[in-house]
């Protein structure tokens, strides 16, 4: 076996023979006499790295090429794809035309044609594609023309709740309650921008540099906000909340512990007694489907009207008016308030009236509704807690324009309110009930505030990062007791009970 000194020299000349101006270095180092290898160990000592280095290069090349050559299939394979997808993409809008924006033809009869002409399409091509790249080259492009492009898998997937794009570049999912990052794209700018329009002109909106904003929703109900520049400084913004095909029941919420079965019991119990309710929460806390669970116990043999801005409530009555506000149009007429519905809605003869969502001066005409017989009216509204509920009613109702002192506000509050449900989403992902307060009357200027349930996080959170807490009773019993006894609606007291639950 040859020595460390002898392999250290056979890499160094190997290294100056593939050197072009190393030829003669090497002939003369031949010439040196037979001991100099003898020194070379001792030599190699300080300067050993250069050659150790070189030869580890050399060892290396082969892999590093191997590894270089294989990235540059895999972008040229790459490259391939997406230059086939293009050319398919415009030979099939070519084949089909205007059929595929033809608004009287069923769904399935355009995905079946989409998909005959897309095979036929396919192979026609000059080069043979695997059976890997045509199944993907066929359901990206399916995703395109009858879908949203790359996020159509993520609105299928149910454990994905928002989708946001920043840039045609950067898409993030909101999975099981947390952000992550997507590892899909949009080709382009155009190709997002197409995406969009696709969106919104479906339900007859536009988007366009005079108007940069707009809120759309998807044919399941999903939300979708979108922004283009120059207001979107990096690229157009869509940002999709994902309508949920089934609504969640109580029961579901109780098994995702946002709140206990005796609290439950007590909501249910607060709704049939008619008691104006308040579902208060930040932006994701859930407010939607807690009100959705709630007004499931509202009697079947009522009339219910819903009043939103984007159709989002699944209610599981028969007897149910759904009514959404509409914006104005380009010339900035035509616009539908929530505050023009509230008002038409006390003409339509509703037991009840159910508000998805409270953030202008329509306010007023609902406390109105509440005080002049619409009892057990309910409505949703973004806040940080149960006091702060109180605050944004009073400053909403200032909106309207009505010159009212604030003491008449409130007193309009106090009167009209019965209980505030409040919801809260937590780091770990998870949404939970935080409070059910009983908005009391007037001490002085103040309207008093009753907490029933409070969430106790004094458990912690778990291995997993998941909090422990649950819903518990302040010991505190409702002053409303008295008013749901007279509607024959029985509460047991025992639920108030510290460590009842």
């Amino acid at each position: 076996m040859a020595s460390l000194s002898e392999r250290l020299e056979a890499a160094r000349r190997e290294a100056e023979r593939q050197d072009p101006g190393g030829q003669d270095r090497t002939e003369s180092r031949a010439q040196e006499p037979a001991a100099a290898p003898k020194h070379s160990s001792a030599a190699a000592a300080p300067t050993g790295g250069p050659i150790a280095s070189r030869s580890a290069a050399t060892t290396a090349a082969p892999g590093a090429s191997a590894r270089s050559a294989q990235r540059r299939a895999l972008s040229a394979d790459t490259d391939r794809l997406e230059e086939l997808k293009a050319r398919v993409h415009a030979e099939l809008l070519r084949e089909l035309g205007p059929r595929l924006y033809d608004a009287e033809m069923e769904q399935s009869d355009l995905e079946d044609q989409v998909r005959t002409v897309l095979a036929d399409v396919l192979g026609a091509q000059d080069r043979p594609l695997s059976n890997a790249d045509r199944s993907r080259v066929t359901s990206e492009i399916t995703d395109d023309i009858l879908g949203f492009g790359p996020i159509d898998p993520m609105l299928r997937d149910p454990e994905i709740s928002e989708v946001m794009v920043n840039a045609y570049d950067s898409i993030w999912l909101e999975r099981r309650g947390r952000l992550v990052k997507a590892d899909v794209h949009f080709t382009d700018e155009a190709h997002l921008r197409r995406t969009i329009d696709k969106i919104v002109s479906r339900i007859g909106r536009r988007v366009d540099e005079s108007s940069p904003m707009v809120d759309a929703r998807l044919p399941d109900g999903s939300r979708v906000n979108a922004v283009i520049p120059p207001l979107a400084i990096d690229g157009s913004a869509l940002t999709i909340r994902k309508f949920a095909a089934d609504a969640l029941t109580i029961e579901d919420l109780i098994n995702l512990g946002s709140l206990t079965t005796a609290t439950a019991d007590f909501l249910a119990a607060c709704v049939r007694g008619r008691l104006n309710i308040v579902v208060s929460g930040g932006t994701g806390a859930g407010k939607t489907t807690t009100l959705n669970a709630v007004s499931s116990f509202i009697p079947t043999d009522e009339r219910i009207v819903t009043i939103e801005d984007a159709a989002e409530l699944q209610l599981a009555q028969d007897h149910v008016v759904r009514l959404e506000s509409r914006p104005s149009n380009i010339e900035g007429r035509g616009e539908v308030s929530i505050r023009d519905l509230v008002r038409n809605s006390l003409r339509m003869r509703p037991d009840r009236i159910v508000i998805g969502e409270v953030r202008d001066a329509s306010a007023l005409d609902m406390l109105q509704a509440m005080n002049t017989g619409h009892d057990g009216s309910i409505c949703t509204l973004h806040s940080n807690g149960p006091r702060d509920t109180l605050s944004r009613l009073e400053t909403m109702v200032l909106m309207a324009g009505m010159d009212l002192p604030i003491k008449a506000v409130r007193e309009q509050i106090s009167a009209a309110v019965d209980l505030i449900v409040h919801q809260n989403r937590f780091k770990d992902g998870s949404r939970r009930i935080t409070h059910i307060t009983e908005v009391e009357r007037m001490e002085g200027d103040v309207i008093t505030l009753q907490d029933i349930f409070v969430f106790d996080g004094s458990a912690g959170y778990d291995e997993n990062g998941r909090a422990l807490g649950r819903l518990r009773p302040t010991g505190l019993r409702p002053k409303f007791l008295e008013k749901l006894s007279y509607a024959n609606v029985p509460v047991d007291p025992t639920v108030f009970r510290t460590g009842a639950l």
